[in-house]
């Protein structure tokens, strides 16, 4: 087969798959049926049209996650301009280490990190797009490292006093591994109780500090986590900024969910005051703002820190324009071209579109929580803070193990892909509005079918 007659094919295969009809949201398979239905051991070289087989049973098998039911994760079908961005830096199949390389994404990356200094009011910063949110809040955590240990990039961390950063217990489990990577140490990284409603409890923050000093420690970082994964909790930032006057650590803020308020000046205001204080931000558009995946930018509110703690020096066999040349500020050598889908996203919907997303999705969160506060079968578990809603099935006895069996039954049935959390020691379905296809009507049919089902799988309960 020729390209062209390859490309055509891939068009056509799109076409008839279960991603056009749009039906279900997954065709369920245990892992053994699915290891026979795919037969991987099976030859393929140089056979286009066994290729085209594994193709088709890609598209047949994964999820749907453009499907309104597919509520499993951060994030759900990607908007169409980001999806021609991704097939045409595909198709170009360059890297945007340098401007040699990449001269139209990165002029576009450089502008769209322009765009977000501004929304979020970093005055004399910098920034650059990372591979995601976890790689973000590393990165951010190496600049406070080497900024209060100017030595430790050329002579690491023996012999240094101990360094300790501090999170909301609830905080994503990146900042675990960050503190892992940089040499910092698990038993470093302190995790915070939070106040009743998922934020850090600021005044636990406080005592851990002074703690943490009175023994000889560094207190170098702190992480406002700014959209829980499972509650959807913001951070106090004007309570933090205050303790970060006091005791002089790097403050960042981890919006890679939640960030997406910046985009709604209301929401901005409400859930993100005084984000423009903060020493660093990392946010995902491939979340609630629906670029394809993957779409994250982390930007300083300082200059000339990245190249600092990133470079190895200007002595290079790649690096020519120091201006331009995006890999000197980067942990990667080779850089994926995310800047298209970026900035077509970007131009297509503008803040105004994605303000009206973002806001339609916080009302439906609302939605939905006064919908199971008004159903008898369904409870809160935990008011809801902003955009998540973290409720479960009401029963007498086994209630997590219920829940668990209640989610897979609807797994199996084909009928939603639900996201499981832990408040504490319960189980909670999570329900994350990320779809633009998803409205009231929509919702309230999903609600619909798990109660439907709820109710079944109840009546066939064994009693204890």
């Amino acid at each position: 087969m020729q390209e062209n007659e390859i490309l055509q094919k891939i068009a056509q295969t799109l076409q008839q798959s279960n991603f056009k009809t749009n039906k279900r949201p997954i065709d369920y398979q245990s892992v053994d049926a699915l290891s026979k239905i795919l037969d991987l051991n099976k030859q393929g070289y140089q056979d286009w049209e066994q290729l085209f087989v594994w193709i088709r049973q890609y598209l047949e098998y994964s999820p749907n996650t453009k499907h309104e039911n597919f509520a499993n994760r951060m994030w759900s079908g990607a908007n169409l301009p980001s999806i021609a961005g991704e097939i045409i830096t595909a198709l170009s199949n360059t890297s945007a280490c340098t401007f040699e390389s990449a001269p139209v994404a990165t002029l576009m990356e450089v502008y769209m990190l322009r765009q977000m200094l501004t929304l979020v009011g970093f005055k004399n910063g910098e920034g650059q797009m990372t591979t995601g949110s976890s790689n973000a809040n590393m990165i951010a955590m190496m600049v406070a490292r080497n900024q209060v240990l100017e030595p430790v990039k050329k002579e690491g961390l023996f012999g240094q006093k101990p360094l300790f950063a501090f999170v909301n217990a609830e905080a994503h489990y990146s900042l675990d591994k960050a503190v892992n990577i940089l040499g910092i140490g698990s038993n470093n990284l302190i995790k915070i109780p939070t106040f009743e409603n998922g934020s850090i409890d600021t005044t636990a923050l406080e005592k851990s500090i002074q703690t943490t000093q009175n023994k000889g420690g560094i207190v170098f970082f702190v992480c406002a986590t700014l959209g829980t994964t499972v509650r959807g909790a913001y951070d106090n930032i004007t309570d933090l900024l205050n303790l970060k006057k006091r005791y002089n650590f790097w403050l960042h803020g981890d919006g890679a969910w939640g960030g997406a308020a910046l985009m709604s000046k209301k929401l901005k205001a409400k859930f993100l005051p005084n984000v423009d204080q903060l020493d660093s931000f990392t946010m995902d558009f491939h979340k609630m703002l629906g670029s394809n995946l993957m779409c994250n930018f982390l930007l300083l509110n300082h200059q000339n820190l990245l190249s600092f703690t990133c470079c190895n020096g200007d002595n290079s066999y790649i690096f020519r324009n120091l201006d331009y040349d995006l890999g000197t500020t980067s942990l990667q050598c080779g850089r994926r071209v995310d800047s298209l889908k970026w900035f077509l996203d970007w131009k297509f919907y503008t803040q105004y579109g994605f303000a009206k997303r973002v806001e339609n999705y916080y009302a439906l969160a609302k939605f939905a929580e006064d919908f199971i506060n008004k159903s008898t079968a369904l409870e809160m578990v935990a008011k809801r803070f902003s955009f998540n809603v973290c409720f479960r099935f009401k029963t007498a006895h086994n209630t997590n193990a219920f829940n668990q069996r209640l989610r897979d039954q609807l797994h199996k049935e084909q009928a939603t892909l639900l996201s499981l959390g832990y408040i504490g020691k319960q189980l909670v379905f999570r329900l994350l509005i990320s779809n633009i296809k998803l409205d009231k009507f929509k919702l309230t049919q999903l609600f619909e079918r798990l109660i439907t089902t709820g109710t079944q799988l109840k009546k066939i309960e064994p009693t204890p």
